[in-house]
């Protein structure tokens, strides 16, 4: 980290002619196909040299963001910091590898892995749905998300309320639950024959430790993505259940019939395939999950959570956490009419959930509400 301050205090080095290319053709009576072989002798050189050397121009920019994150305090829910171990997955060797198909069947010599979570919603609905079926899913104001279809009287927002039909409902303002328990959504499933989805990305962590409860004893189909709260790398899972669902008229055995349609939705029908880097680091970063340290970890973000509730008041204050190097996100809650000036600030940043950082982020958030209106300019 030294080192990255100290790149601070310099600018960022221009482009400059690659050194490997200027030397190869000071013979100029080279024949073309020595100048060929040369180049390719030379293309080598490139492959195995650090990215210092090869690109310092981007080196820089991540050198820069690098030390952002190391001397600010990062809140936004969409994002974490990852361990060593997860980053070195996904820069390793396996990001040459292709595996397009499934395992015991590959084109080249359980729970599905996608690129991200929207695509992984999308990639359910299509494989479960006909084309402008019903999607009813948490109204975007209240809590909900695009890739979940979301549109206003003249215009479809999200690209899923364009394929399927999508009815939002919401909050009951007075209680902030939806049809005051879970159990209304799910009696709703079962008179309707629907199918209950459960998007878990923000809370996946907090799942897979134990410390609120899990989506899975309810939900027919869960996605999730695996870079927020579950500390893995960028990307989503879907899960989805097997075996016997019930039974006919007839007495017989009735299975759930998702499986073959969500792999053929995912692929060959939405992509093709697989990040197998990200696929090794997720399996690092699942395995981080499985030790008690991690579940004290998670018991730590929701004792951090329940203070850190009380008394954030929206867009104003995004700003000026953000000029303390807080960094944050307003986002809408019940009962406003404004996305771009919200009641609401999200600010569950896992990667700082300690108690000493529990005490110091409460008093910067404190300090930069208090002194907002006196020295930050809002636009």
């Amino acid at each position: 980290m030294a080192m990255a301050l100290r790149r601070l205090s310099s600018s960022i080095k221009p482009i400059r002619p690659s050194c490997y290319y200027m030397s190869a053709f000071s013979n100029q009576a080279a024949s073309q196909k020595e100048i060929h072989m040369i180049l390719i002798r030379q293309w080598m050189k490139p492959l195995n040299a650090p990215l210092e050397e090869v690109d310092p121009e981007i080196f820089d920019i991540v050198e820069l963001e690098k030390a952002r994150q190391w001397k600010g305090l990062e809140l936004i829910p969409s994002e974490n910091f990852t361990s060593l171990s997860v980053m070195q997955a996904v820069g390793s060797v396996m990001t040459n590898k292709y595996s397009e198909g499934y395992p015991g069947a590959r084109y080249y010599g359980g729970n599905e892995y996608s690129l991200s979570g929207s695509p992984s919603n999308f990639q359910v609905y299509t494989a479960l749905l006909k084309p402008h079926e019903r999607i009813m899913a948490l109204d975007l104001p209240h809590g909900g998300h695009l890739s979940h279809g979301y549109q206003t009287d003249t215009k479809k927002i999200s690209d899923v309320s364009i394929f399927f039909e999508t009815m939002p409902y919401r909050l009951d303002e007075s209680t902030g639950y939806i049809f005051g328990l879970l159990g209304g959504l799910i009696d709703v499933c079962d008179k309707q024959k629907a199918i209950m989805l459960a998007d878990m990305a923000h809370i996946s962590g907090l799942v897979a430790a134990g410390v609120i409860p899990s989506p899975f004893e309810y939900a027919n189909v869960v996605t999730t993505t695996t870079h927020k709260s579950l500390c893995g790398p960028c990307g989503a899972m879907i899960f989805f259940r097997k075996g016997v669902k019930g039974t006919n008229k007839q007495g017989q055995e009735v299975l759930y019939d998702y499986e073959d349609k969500i792999n053929q939705a995912v692929f060959p029908g939405l992509q093709g395939g697989p990040h197998n880097h990200t696929i090794t680091a997720l399996a690092v970063a699942l395995k981080h999950a499985m030790t008690p340290e991690y579940k004290a970890y998670q018991e730590q973000v929701l004792s951090n959570c329940s203070k850190f509730a009380d008394g954030i008041d929206g867009s104003r204050v995004e700003k000026v956490m953000e000029a303390v190097h807080i960094a944050a996100n307003k986002n809408t809650v019940p009962g406003d009419v404004s996305a771009m000036v919200p009641g609401g600030i999200r600010e569950l940043r896992l990667s700082h959930h300690t108690e000493y950082l529990e005490v110091k982020l409460r008093e910067r958030i404190r300090w930069a509400c208090k002194h907002s209106y006196q020295d930050v300019t809002f636009l």
